[in-house]
């Protein structure tokens, strides 16, 4: 099937890839590529939101939320959930591609509010990944479940997790 959609014989494919295992893990790792955030689509979520932080953090959090809600999102988060036992370097891809880079711009988010003092200091990194678990983790793993959230309810638990955030790092 894979060789007919490709327009490749069986033996070009297995010439490439050896073994099932080989082409099953460079089909998801394409996949992983294909569904990462650009950074570029953060920066204009900071642009559209006009810099405040919490829209900016309410978007993002959004979009890593709706990628999970399409059809493919779905179907690649539970190829994760469910592979990366045998497969740790999907694992990681998805970390690396995708997580990692919104961590970092939500990081780098936080380091700026720090420095102009509408924020304490704080260890962006750590409050960045705790962040996205905590706004984004127990979304997916309802979304996975086959138990999406009410939109409704979907923004009021991303706004309660922002400001949950701000004012935990709120100068006092």
């Amino acid at each position: 099937m894979i060789a007919a959609r490709v327009a490749m014989t069986k033996r070009t494919i297995y010439a490439r890839y050896p073994e099932k295992s080989a082409l099953f893990l460079a089909a998801v790792l394409r996949a992983i590529e294909r569904q990462a955030v650009p950074r570029e689509a953060l920066e204009e979520l900071e642009e559209r939101a006009g810099g405040d932080l919490a829209a900016t953090l309410k978007a993002v959090a959004r979009l890593r939320i709706g990628q999970v809600m399409t059809p493919d999102g779905l179907r690649l988060q539970r190829v994760i959930n469910t592979e990366s036992y045998r497969f740790p370097e999907i694992f990681v891809a998805g970390f690396e591609l995708n997580t990692a880079m919104v961590v970092g711009f939500v990081a780098d988010l936080l380091d700026r509010a720090a420095a102009a003092g509408r924020i304490v200091p704080t260890n962006s990194d750590q409050a960045a990944r705790a962040f996205m678990s905590m706004v984004v983790g127990s979304q997916v793993r309802s979304i996975v479940a086959g138990r999406p959230p009410d939109p409704g309810k979907l923004d009021e638990r991303v706004g309660f997790a922002v400001d949950l955030l701000l004012n935990g790092l709120r100068p006092r």
